[in-house]
């Protein structure tokens, strides 16, 4: 029995990790549909399970491999990289909003619906971004620690990264920096020793979340509001293409890129949580051999701040909202909705019901009714799925791009990336 057992064990850990996710969401949706609440509640816990190690994972990795990243790279280029980083965003969440209200326009969704019975919804209120800006700063190391704060620990890690960088270039200091260094270093590797481990857990807890998803929402949702949901995805692919077209400018391979986004991809999929994945999406960067001074900030960076998926799914729900009033949108509110929806989908970044003040925010700005967003809310786990999937690919593209451009300054650190990225140990 125990050979068997670890027999099958070990077919288990030797299958690639994106073919398990894969299995596991297609057995996800088939439980879901087919056990219906009684059987989702029962899996419930295991996709609790996994929700709770990707966050305890989520604090060291970011800490660690932000600070060891920091002394890897040229502490000059920070800020160039941080420029291009923070216009990537801005640029991709304009884009992406161009791209919802575009397809959405040709599609027409919610023509010859109403609002009756829509309900009410209660909106949390909009910080602004001076308030996210000057949140970056946290008022205690101890608190953004407890409560997760990405902004606030990307800030910790970058102050203490380059106060280790100064010491070690300081020649009375220069030893305890490089002690502090190596000990970063070493709780790095410590931390991704952990990470192995976790990953073996991820396909049971997609299966678990997407089991428990699919039967809370049911078929009869998806029919209600079916062309809002296939409107929505058809522009996240059209945005998918729009990424496809920057790997392909900058020179990234799109095959290569793929076979490491996959699984962060599908996690994210399923967990509907851009901070959730971000181990995953951190260990993809590694293997696609991108610098870790550069995705130890950009990654951590993009699941708080950029949201192309979130933008996207913005200007389709204004469109929907529009249809169902039966007043189109003119190109003057269209060119709004892009300007207010790119700065919206950074100054809500990280609130709780982020999707919903986005939307609302939107709409008052433009005289949509508030209403609809209640309607909306009915498929907030269908539409926020591949949403979310869209947000981590984002931040991946804009990371692998971003490098490609910082390489082409270099061209001998170009050539020494491109052995790291194609040894097959990276991708074990």
């Amino acid at each position: 029995m125990s050979t068997l057992l670890t027999s099958l064990w070990h077919g288990y850990r030797d299958t690639s990790l994106i073919l398990r996710v894969s299995i596991a969401l297609v057995l996800g949706v088939v439980v879901g549909l087919v056990g219906g609440p009684a059987v989702a509640e029962w899996l419930a816990p295991l996709g609790e399970l996994l929700m709770r190690l990707l966050k305890f994972i989520i604090l060291p990795i970011v800490l660690f491999t932000l600070m060891s990243g920091v002394n890897q790279g040229a502490s000059g280029s920070l800020g160039r990289i941080g420029r291009k980083v923070f216009l990537y965003y801005l640029a991709t969440s304009a884009l992406a909003i161009a791209v919802g209200l575009a397809v959405a326009t040709l599609l027409s969704p919610g023509e010859g619906m109403s609002l009756q019975g829509a309900g009410s919804v209660s909106v949390p209120d909009n910080p602004g971004i001076l308030s996210v800006v000057l949140g970056i700063v946290p008022n205690n190391i101890v608190a953004a620690f407890a409560e997760q704060d990405l902004l606030g620990i990307i800030f910790i890690a970058l102050v203490f990264g380059l106060a280790v960088s100064k010491m070690r270039q300081s020649e009375s200091q220069a030893e305890l920096g490089e002690r502090l260094y190596g000990l970063s270093e070493a709780l790095n590797t410590a931390t991704l020793r952990v990470m192995d481990g976790i990953l073996h857990v991820v396909p049971a807890g997609v299966f678990a979340i997407v089991a428990n998803t699919v039967a809370d929402q049911g078929l009869a949702t998806l029919l209600s509001l079916g062309d809002m949901v296939v409107v929505l995805y058809l522009a996240l692919g059209a945005q998918l293409l729009v990424y496809l077209g920057l790997l392909k400018g900058f020179g990234v391979p799109a095959r290569a890129f793929f076979r490491e986004a996959r699984t962060p991809m599908a996690t994210a999929f399923a967990t509907q949580s851009s901070a959730g994945t971000l181990p995953l999406t951190l260990g993809a960067a590694n293997r696609l051999g991108l610098p870790r001074s550069l995705y130890g900030f950009s990654l951590p960076l993009g699941a708080t701040l950029n949201m192309d998926g979130a933008a996207i799914r913005i200007a389709i729900s204004a469109v929907f909202a529009a249809n169902v009033m039966g007043v189109p949108l003119d190109w003057a509110s269209m060119l709004q909705i892009v300007v207010v929806g790119t700065l919206i989908s950074v100054g809500t970044a990280g609130v709780p019901g982020a999707g919903i003040v986005m939307i609302a925010t939107v709409f008052s700005q433009v005289g949509l009714p508030i209403e609809a967003v209640a309607l909306l809310t009915a498929i907030d786990a269908l539409v926020g799925m591949g949403c979310t999937a869209l947000n981590v690919t984002g931040d991946l593209v804009g990371t692998a791009v971003i490098d490609r451009s910082e390489r082409s300054r270099s061209p001998s650190l170009m050539a020494s990336q491109a052995v790291k990225a194609t040894d097959p140990a990276q991708h074990r």
